[in-house]
């Protein structure tokens, strides 16, 4: 029996419909969630491997907000760009026209989770930022994972993915698609004691964690995630910034994130107790109350 979804009856709820939009000469599917004549509206960018039902959980506790969450290119629905590299330069360049296409006026909030933090905040660094109210990272990658608490599984992993790269293609891409590899990854992010949350998270990245294009944008991507991290952009945001890290998140200490905070212009910290990095899975509900609270403080978008 597949394990059932605890937020399956609050996602049911959300009104929902696909869409497509052009970038970068290539086509991003898109998910819009929430009412139309919504006050806030949030476009939230997905971790690596993931797609947009990671953030579903989230969007189902954000009441009355719109949210727009497309499948990252070379993920879930999405293809690759056509003619960029999926590292954090190439999805920076792709949220900015994102952003162009989806709030022209500036009317929205960008979030990410995870490796969408690093693209989020890439995105709005500097002369060429995009216009938002503001920026939610939530588990940010605060500081490499070269160089924090898992360095050593980190290194382990970046020798996977070698291995995977030098195999023939379709060796190499069934290796980075084993179940067991995923499983091995979902024991290890999981924090929650709760027997049939665990198996659901389980059941969630053997639906989604292998739904990767091919085996070059998945490298590209995941190197790009294991030497970039949130820091090295922060001091060029100027938009108000949400942080919403967990206390038990080893992935992205809460240590990194009290000096991440200090980085931005203008940034505060939540912290969500009793959690790792899955926290979208594990504890959606106090991540959105943290988000509802920044949107409700953020002032009101112009008519």
């Amino acid at each position: 029996m597949a394990a059932e979804s605890p937020y399956a009856d609050r996602i049911a709820r959300v009104p929902v419909r696909e869409d497509e939009v052009a970038l970068r000469g290539g086509r991003t599917r898109l998910w819009v969630y929430g009412p139309d004549d919504a006050t806030h509206r949030v476009v939230f960018l997905h971790g690596l491997r993931g797609d947009h039902h990671g953030l579903e959980p989230i969007i189902a506790h954000l009441d009355g907000v719109r949210v727009l969450v497309p499948d990252l290119p070379g993920f879930g629905a999405s293809p690759p760009l056509p003619s960029a590299t999926h590292d954090v330069a190439g999805y920076a360049a792709w949220t900015r026209e994102l952003l162009g296409a989806l709030a022209p006026h500036g009317d929205a909030v960008l979030a990410g989770h995870s490796f969408g933090s690093i693209v989020a905040t890439a995105a709005l660094a500097g002369e060429r930022a995009p216009a938002v109210r503001g920026l939610v990272l939530v588990n940010p990658i605060a500081a490499s994972a070269l160089a924090g608490p898992r360095k050593v599984m980190t290194g382990m992993t970046v020798l996977f993915h070698r291995a995977a790269a030098a195999l023939p293609e379709r060796a190499g891409t069934a290796l980075l698609r084993h179940p067991v590899m995923t499983r091995i990854a979902s024991v290890a992010m999981a924090t929650t004691r709760d027997a049939g949350l665990r198996r659901w998270i389980h059941a969630e990245h053997d639906r989604y964690f292998s739904t990767f294009a091919d085996r070059a944008t998945l490298l590209q991507a995941f190197h790009a995630s294991v030497r970039h991290d949130v820091a090295e952009f922060a001091g060029d945001v100027t938009a108000p910034t949400l942080l919403v890290a967990s206390d038990r998140d080893d992935i992205a200490p809460l240590a990194a994130q009290r000096a991440l905070v200090g980085r931005f212009t203008d940034a505060r910290l939540a912290v969500v107790p009793g959690t790792g990095h899955l926290a979208h899975y594990e504890k959606p509900a106090p991540v959105a109350r943290e988000i509802g609270a920044f949107l409700a403080a953020l002032p009101q978008p112009a008519p």
